[in-house]
């Protein structure tokens, strides 16, 4: 089933993706050990929510993963993962 996007549901989709892609660029500083397991655990959030259609829950939670995304960038910096 081929589901067709107004024009705010193509601008929410595409927040969603900037997100995942900035958290992937982001688990990339992660040590070594711990990437594969943050690239899995990001992919699990995207997905526990991929077929929600309520825009502000989906505007909430894309806000919540800009500061979790905020918090973990912060903390890779002060552990000297850059």
């Amino acid at each position: 089933m081929v589901r067709y996007l107004d024009l705010q549901g193509f601008i929410v989709r595409a927040r969603v993706l900037k997100l995942y892609r900035q958290a992937l660029r982001t688990a990339r500083r992660a040590p070594t050990h711990a990437r594969d397991e943050l690239r899995q655990t990001m992919r699990q959030e995207i997905e526990k929510n991929r077929y929600c259609d309520d825009k502000q829950k989906i505007r909430f939670l894309i806000s919540e993963g800009l500061q979790r995304l905020k918090g973990l960038d912060e903390m890779l910096d002060m552990t000297g993962h850059s």
